[in-house]
């Protein structure tokens, strides 16, 4: 039911990251469900994680271990190992501790990442069974394969490549994501992983994710529901035969910055393309915030209010439910005779009420779309936010109420 989102798009290897998966049937036979990452020796490696306080024990583990250096990242779907408490802590460690003993590294090289169910032990004995097997698969071109890998509620894998060329070297930045369900990442369930072969020092290339992060993970929402497992990662291999990017100026970080941004962004977006019994992809666009908080308060109390998301769904184009979101959004002083709402380009309220050109027929011929803009023009200021969203389908209530079974 993604919308919008096929077959994935031409994934570059990158130099010096190789991805490698195998099966330990967590919780279906058979089922691709651990993949192994190995970053080259003197990679760099920056993180946002969940700000979830019940964070899962495998992000514990990778925040601690994140400056490095790191040499591998160990993901399993099927199982969150969050509310797991002091064992689930041990657990991850144990499954780290034998993928560095048959890598040949230590322990804390390895980060652990796990998403599924939470609140069930972590079935250790299977994935450790499977380690030899995904270091055996280990090859730069599999990122198609480990797409599909870190899956669980998704119906289709997410990536995306870029490449550009400086100084005659041309220089690779790829991705994958995978999330559908409890999705509204808050960091910095979703998990990133973003690599390229530029040399990046680890402080520039943190400032680099947290800064892509904030403008592509950090503004998707599909139920509003902050995961305890949500992390992205972004690895600099230094396989490129170019100078180390050391402060955030020039053309090399300029270029590198925009292709990291556009990745993101492309897989941040395809979450919610393939969000959760998902019929629509709905763009909220709120301007003339008098501050950025602002636009994001009232960006989200529009995506989050389940009267808005059932209308979208239903093609309904019930815009006094918009109206009720930004007004309860707790905007000080919010003057609603400056407002203009429009859905697409269709001004559907102005100065506090309909707008005087405003046809029913117009608002259900863009409601009849797949693709829909929800734009507020707040009349307050020159900050403006955007973030995407879904609509709630019958399909969403059916896949969580299942979710177990």
């Amino acid at each position: 039911m993604a919308v919008g989102l096929g077959p994935l798009p031409t994934l570059h290897p990158v130099p010096g990251f190789e991805l490698g998966i195998a099966s330990a049937g967590i919780k279906r036979p058979g089922r691709k469900d651990v993949v192994v990452m190995r970053c080259a020796e003197g990679s760099t490696v920056a993180g946002v994680f969940t700000l979830n306080a019940f964070c899962a024990a495998p992000v514990i583990l990778s925040k601690k271990r994140v400056l490095g250096p790191v040499r591998y990242f160990l993901t399993n779907t099927g199982n969150a190992n969050a509310g797991t408490g002091e064992p689930g802590l041990a657990a991850a460690e144990r499954t780290c501790a034998r993928l560095a003993e048959l890598a040949g590294v230590d322990a804390t090289e390895v980060l652990p990442f796990s998403t599924g169910v939470i609140g069930e032990p972590l079935p250790v004995e299977k994935i450790e069974a499977a380690l030899g097997d995904a270091l055996a698969d280990l090859a730069e071109g599999n990122w198609a394969a480990a797409a599909t890998g870190i899956m669980t509620t998704d119906t289709l894998p997410k990536g995306a490549s870029r490449q550009f060329v400086h100084d005659g070297v041309t220089v690779t930045v790829t991705g994958i994501s995978k999330g559908a369900g409890m999705i509204k990442p808050n960091m910095a369930t979703m998990l990133g992983y973003i690599a390229t072969d530029a040399k990046v020092a680890q402080g520039v290339l943190q400032d680099l994710l947290r800064d892509a992060a904030n403008k592509s993970f950090n503004r998707i929402t599909i139920d509003g529901d902050t995961s305890t497992n949500d992390c992205c990662m972004l690895v600099a291999t230094g396989q490129a035969a170019l100078p180390e990017v050391t402060q955030a100026s020039g053309e090399l970080f300029a270029a590198l910055k925009q292709a990291v941004l556009e990745v993101s962004m492309e897989v941040a977006q395809a979450i919610v393309r393939d969000g959760e019994g998902a019929t629509k992809f709905v763009t909220v666009q709120v301007n003339g915030g008098g501050t950025y908080q602002e636009c994001l308060d009232v960006a989200y109390a529009v995506a989050h209010s389940p009267l808005i998301k059932t209308a979208l769904f239903a093609s309904d184009p019930n815009w006094g439910r918009i109206l009720a979101a930004v007004g309860r959004a707790g905007v000080p002083q919010l003057d609603v005779s400056k407002i203009d709402v429009f859905l697409g380009d269709v001004c559907i309220a102005s100065k506090g009420g309909r707008a005087a050109t405003y046809t029913e027929d117009q608002g259900a011929a863009v409601m009849a779309r797949e693709e829909i803009g929800i734009r507020i023009e707040l009349g307050r200021g020159g900050c403006s936010e955007t973030i995407w969203t879904t609509d709630l389908s019958h399909e969403y209530v059916k896949i969580n109420a299942e979710y177990r079974t």
